[in-house]
């Protein structure tokens, strides 16, 4: 299992740039279990003999699957605990399939100070191909209120 370190960073920590990345590789477990945690049964993510007749040709994971890796990042690393997810907009550009390792990256676009808002610019990549865009913007805490 590939698991990532806990960083809290506190808004004052925060600076236009900063980024931080999560490789995952996709498993057919994975994708089984967000099915079933989720209810989302489509074929196209749970059976091979449906998904070989799609465009995809094979089984591809949820897209909220692979957003789900921007979360990680987000909860556990840039900022971290504490930081509170206030909105996330999603452009789906590529399939991910079983096997594939995603590339999540989140970077610091704006901080507001006065809201103790951050608006985050999230991608993930596979081999350098762009298969999810969008931002995010959530709320930091600031050191004195920790």
């Amino acid at each position: 299992m590939s698991f990532l370190s806990f960083q809290t960073l506190y808004f004052e920590d925060l600076s236009l740039g900063m980024t931080e990345t999560y490789f995952k590789t996709v498993k057919s477990s994975d994708v089984v279990g967000f099915a079933e945690i989720t209810g989302d049964r489509n074929p196209i993510h749970l059976s091979e003999h449906f998904a070989a007749k799609t465009p995809f040709k094979g089984r591809i994971a949820h897209g909220l699957y692979t957003a789900g890796l921007i979360s990680a990042v987000i909860g556990t690393r840039l900022p971290g605990p504490g930081a509170i997810y206030i909105s996330q907009t999603l452009k789906f550009l590529a399939p991910v399939k079983i096997g594939d390792t995603v590339e999540a990256t989140v970077e610091v676009a704006e901080l507001n100070a006065q809201r103790q808002r951050v608006r985050l610019s999230c991608h993930c990549k596979i081999d350098g191909t762009m298969v999810l865009e969008g931002e995010a913007l959530v709320k930091v805490p600031r050191r004195e209120q920790a």
